[in-house]
């Protein structure tokens, strides 16, 4: 089982060298995407017998991760996992993924910060932890409720991938709401879903989104934008009851303030 593990940085020379080590130390098959960093993270990893995906300038955590799909894809690997780069995800858990993926039974291995109670007493900052609670809520309310799936949480980026099932979607978004198209696809594509507890980890308290994402309540009506606009594409791929449906997503989408978009991308567009 050939398994990739795909890491998005940006600015992380604090940090980069020593998660890399200990990445290196669970899987000799490592993709790092430096989404544009300015400071020293490029020079660091450049120590490390890893492969490196560099974008000239900042292109988005989800083009990130979209490069990272294409890329397992393309070299022919069995698993990608995909992991974040400021210590938040454990590279010990990494077997945990690797024994779930062996198992054979789930295309996508979602890590969960939530799935189990902190054992340390750890709590997310008190903004993130209730988007991602409303948005993982109306998931499942609006998305799983005719499956046997219920997350308990939609961002965690911590993943791992059966790279035959990526094929099968086709991501446009490049920023920090690609979770809200890739959870429409993957429902979209019949592919299999699981959770795993991973720790609860918050590092840094600083880090923001930027620009307008920094406030909660724009962040908040862009993510339910994005989830309602690719329900919308997806609608004749959805599950019977869910097209059946007048509209599973209008009264949870009804707060959403940004305009509607036209139709996706082409086929051809869509590892772009």
């Amino acid at each position: 089982m050939r398994t990739l593990i795909a890491i998005p940085v940006l600015n992380e020379a604090r940090y980069v060298e020593g998660v890399l080590a200990r990445v290196l130390a669970q899987c000799p098959n490592v993709l790092v995407i430096d989404d544009g960093s300015t400071d020293a993270t490029p020079s660091l990893i450049a120590k490390f017998p890893v492969e490196v995906i560099r974008h000239s300038k900042n292109r988005g955590y989800g083009k990130s991760l979209k490069d990272a799909m294409r890329y397992s894809i393309s070299e022919g690997y069995d698993w990608l996992i995909t992991m974040d780069c400021d210590e938040q995800h454990e590279p010990a858990a990494i077997p945990h993924f690797l024994e779930r993926a062996r198992d054979g039974s789930s295309d996508i291995i979602s890590g969960s910060r939530y799935l189990l109670a902190p054992e340390d007493g750890t709590i997310a900052p008190a903004e993130r932890r209730a988007i991602n609670a409303t948005i993982t809520a109306e998931l499942n309310e609006g998305l799983f409720r005719h499956t046997a799936t219920r997350l308990t949480d939609a961002f965690c980026g911590f993943k791992a991938h059966r790279v035959e099932s990526l094929r099968r979607l086709r991501p446009t978004v490049s920023g920090y709401a690609f979770p809200m198209q890739f959870w429409v696809q993957v429902v979209a594509a019949r592919l299999r879903i699981e959770e795993l507890p991973v720790r609860l980890i918050y590092n840094d308290l600083t880090r923001t989104f930027g620009g307008q994402l920094d406030d909660a309540a724009h962040r908040l009506a862009h993510y339910r934008h994005i989830l309602h606009r690719e329900m919308t594409r997806r609608a004749s791929c959805l599950p019977a009851e869910l097209r059946e449906a007048r509209d599973p997503m209008v009264t949870i989408c009804k707060p959403c303030i940004l305009p509607p978009c036209q139709q996706a991308a082409s086929t051809e567009q869509c590892w772009a």
